[in-house]
Formats: structure tokens, sequence, C-alpha cells
């Protein structure tokens, strides 16, 4: 039943995605703040989806903790599944700047949503000079209230399992000054990395104090933004068992 599910939301989430898409483009000439809330609409109907079709039902934790709307941030969340991806998009309350390399742009429908919301294309090839590019268009973003959208650990990561953590977002909210909101979950129990099929439960987001580089040494501040959210990962329920 759970495969059975995990094919009908697929078919209805690419349907979704292609007449949503359809409706954006006509709204391209709006202002950046008015595209990015009708376009956020994809991501409502797709986490609606998830809770009709596959039971995937969530919390949200922390939502004091959030620093001032319209003001720089860098959230930096826990990687482990597509729904946090599509969550975090409109559920934080502020648009948010993610960062992806730039051959998603020419995924149809996909691709073509990403490039109305001025996120952050970067080519990973590169080299040192994606984070250069980075680094320059999170200044201009931060700069207009945007918050820039990280995943630390890169990619994806299995529940349980230790991962690695990137450097790279603590040194940019070092460089640039900005807070960093780390947000821990679940949602890999319910929305794995493999096997493909969903399961249904409750997903736990947790947002966390905010940390403030105050100048200090890279080691201290990535120290602190890793403990914060491994920490609040053990703390967290099982998804699967609160169905």
């Amino acid at each position: 039943m759970a495969a059975l599910r995990t094919i009908i939301f697929m078919m209805i989430a690419t349907t979704w995605t292609m007449v949503y898409v359809c409706l954006c483009m006509l709204v391209a000439f709006l202002p950046y703040r008015a595209r990015y809330f009708i376009t956020s609409g994809w991501h409502r109907g797709i986490i609606f989806f998830a809770w009709l079709i596959m039971g995937i039902r969530y919390e949200v934790k922390g939502l004091e903790n959030l620093p001032p709307r319209n003001t720089g941030a860098i959230v930096m969340a826990k990687h482990q599944s597509v729904w946090e991806t599509i969550f975090l998009a409109y559920a934080l309350g502020n648009p948010l700047c993610f960062v992806f390399k730039k051959e998603l742009l020419m995924i149809p429908f996909f691709g073509w949503g990403i490039g109305l919301l001025r996120m952050a294309a970067i080519d990973r090839k590169s080299g040192l000079d994606a984070y250069a590019q980075m680094r320059n268009q999170a200044k201009e973003r931060l700069a207009e209230g945007v918050w820039m959208m990280l995943f630390p650990e890169g990619t994806r990561s299995l529940p349980g399992r230790p991962s690695k953590y990137k450097t790279g977002g603590a040194r940019l909210a070092i460089e640039l000054d900005a807070p960093i909101v780390p947000i821990a979950h679940n949602a890999g129990l319910c929305w794995p990395k493999t096997p493909w099929v969903v399961r249904s439960g409750k997903v736990t987001v947790s947002i966390l104090p905010v940390i403030h580089p105050n100048n200090r040494e890279l080691r201290e501040v990535q120290d602190e933004m890793v403990q914060a959210i491994e920490s609040e990962m053990l703390r967290l329920p099982a998804a699967r068992s609160a169905r």
C-alpha cells in the first residue's frame, strides 16, 4: 500500500507541478516578493498532497527563535529528505534563497519555477570560484532581507548515520556577519533518501536558537552549529511511531 500511495502521489505531484508552473509564468512580471508568495503555493500544495495521500503530518517547534522578517540570516538545516526542501521554502514566513547547481534550471517546469525566485545558481565545476559565486549572491540577498538556505551536509544523510558537515555555511556567516538559524528534523524517517517508498508518520521540525558569529573563529562557529543540530536530532521522536 505504501508503494501504491507513493506512485499516486508522484503522479499527482508531477501534474500539479506542470499546471502550477504555467500559472507562475503568467505572474513573472510581478515584484520579487509577490512572485515568491505566489510560487510558494506550489510548495504548499506538495506538502498538502503528501499529507492527504501518504499521511505525512508535521509539527513545528521553536518558531519564536526565528529572527525578525526582512533581516538577513542564514538558515542551516539537517538534510535527510526532499520533504524539508519543499516545506522550509514557505514555512518560515520569509523568502529563502536556496543554493543549487545551475543545471537544475534546465529541468522543464521545475527549473522554470526556480528561475522566477532568484535563487543562487552555482557552477560547481568551477571549484573554489563556486564559493565566491555563492558569497556574492548571498551578500545581495541578505541586504534585501532574504534568508539564505543552506544544507551544510551538502547531500541527504541517512537517519541515525553520522554525516560530515561542510564549513562553507559557517564561513559565509562569519564573512557576512549574518546570524545562523539551525534547524533539526526527522523527515528522513518518512520520506527517506532510499528506498523510494514514502511512509506515513509525523515529522517534527525544530527551529533552534540563533547562533551569532561575533567575529569568532570558523571552527568555533562550525562546532556550535553542528552540536546544536545533532544534539536536537537525538531528542526528536521517531517520526513513524507517531502515526
